[in-house]
């Protein structure tokens, strides 16, 4: 049986936000898995579409194996997808938290696509796993790494890009982006930005340059992949990364997912036209709180909750 879920409910009007990769942690899951019947049909449909018990690494380890993007990409989406079903299933139409838009960080797009019905949970799950499979090739092929750049603006660092050959991946909020390229451009790069004013800048442990040109090669294999799916309309806006604006026709969600391999993920720029549309709660499902301290640095007055294990989703029903 395909799981469905149906983004249609009277509760309070929220917006769904999806981690991305970097959430993943060993455990993550299980209490769903074992306390929801909702949340583990969904991690039973996902290892049956991945035809390997994706599970089994996620609730045990060992976390090398779950760090690696193959499993990290699927395992965080697995996750995400059962906090919604479990959710269902929990608090019913009455309660159930509305998605008036959603978003997802990076990875986390592909989330929303499952939730607004544009693909099916397994066909999302076995395209997370092969873009997950292409960028860990991209990455073998053209080795780099990431940092992320605290205090800097985007301006001060495109100038910097310029001037070392990185690239801007990721506008967090106005105070942190994310640079990526090759090792010693990035380093280099680190070095320009602290000289220029930057309060930090912090080396992350990623297996390459996501979100960057040398990104290509993944895209091109995504192309294939993406041409073996039926895509539907989204029944619920979800605001691209690319250009922080909302699509919900299938071929423009196809444009966005290929573009968005190589292209800056605009988060900034996602919350900003959310809280300009109106939007003033917040709910991030998945594992991690990454995007809530995002949200709040964007937006001070920002309402926010997490979804990640069935308590949390019961403190939805009673707030």
């Amino acid at each position: 049986m395909t799981l469905t879920f149906k983004t249609e409910s009277h509760g309070p009007e929220v917006a769904y936000l999806f981690p991305g990769q970097g959430a993943q942690a060993v455990g993550m899951g299980k209490e769903l898995y074992d306390s929801s019947p909702a949340a583990r049909e969904v991690f039973e449909e996902i290892d049956d579409a991945l035809g390997r018990s994706l599970t089994k690494m996620m609730f045990e380890g060992p976390e090398d194996d779950l760090r690696q993007t193959v499993n990290a990409q699927p395992g965080i989406l697995a996750v995400s997808l059962a906090c919604v079903k479990a959710m269902e299933q929990e608090l019913g139409a009455q309660d159930m938290p509305n998605p008036v838009v959603m978003a997802g960080h990076s990875l986390g797009e592909y989330t929303a696509l499952a939730v607004g019905g544009v693909l099916a949970i397994d066909d999302t799950a076995l395209l997370v796993q092969e873009r997950g499979r292409l960028m860990q090739e991209a990455c073998d092929e053209n080795p780099g790494t990431m940092a992320a750049i605290i205090g800097l603006d985007q301006v001060a660092l495109q100038e910097v890009a310029r001037e070392t050959g990185i690239w801007i991946s990721n506008v967090n909020t106005g105070e942190q982006i994310v640079i990526s390229g090759e090792r010693m451009a990035v380093a280099r790069a680190m070095d320009l930005c602290e000289a220029r004013g930057a309060k930090k800048a912090i080396g992350l442990r990623v297996g390459g340059a996501f979100h960057s040109g040398l990104m290509e090669p993944a895209r091109a294999g995504l192309i294939e992949a993406i041409d073996r799916m039926r895509f539907s309309d989204s029944r619920v806006p979800i605001i691209a990364n690319c250009t922080g604006a909302p699509v919900t026709a299938a071929e423009d969600i196809k444009s966005e997912l290929l573009a968005q391999v190589c292209a800056t993920v605009q988060w900034k720029d996602t919350i900003d036209y959310m809280v300009g549309s109106g939007v003033d709660s917040f709910l991030e499902i998945g594992p991690g709180r990454a995007l809530a301290g995002m949200v709040k640095r964007i937006n001070r007055r920002a309402n926010i909750s997490n979804v990640a294990d069935l308590d949390s989703i019961i403190s939805l029903r009673r707030n």
